[in-house]
């Protein structure tokens, strides 16, 4: 099957995966940041507050490139 006959490229399927990996992850941060709160962990709450903001921010990076390749076909 051609690129043309596809629902979406596998660059578009790739890229729709890892921003769903990201969004997953942001979510169970909250998860863990409470548990850290619980045991009052401020070192690791702000590891996993670190990390959730990093992988928003990728996220955000992985959407914009979405964006393109829906849009062109490519980066």
């Amino acid at each position: 099957m051609q690129a043309q006959e596809r629902a979406m490229s596998n660059l578009e399927y790739d890229l729709l995966t890892v921003l769903q990996n990201k969004a997953e992850a942001v979510k169970a941060y909250e998860t863990y940041i409470n548990d850290a709160q619980s045991q009052d962990s401020q070192p690791c709450v702000e590891l996993f507050q670190k990390l959730k903001q990093q992988d928003m921010q990728q996220a955000q990076e992985i959407r914009h490139h979405l964006q393109e390749v829906m849009q062109k076909g490519k980066m």
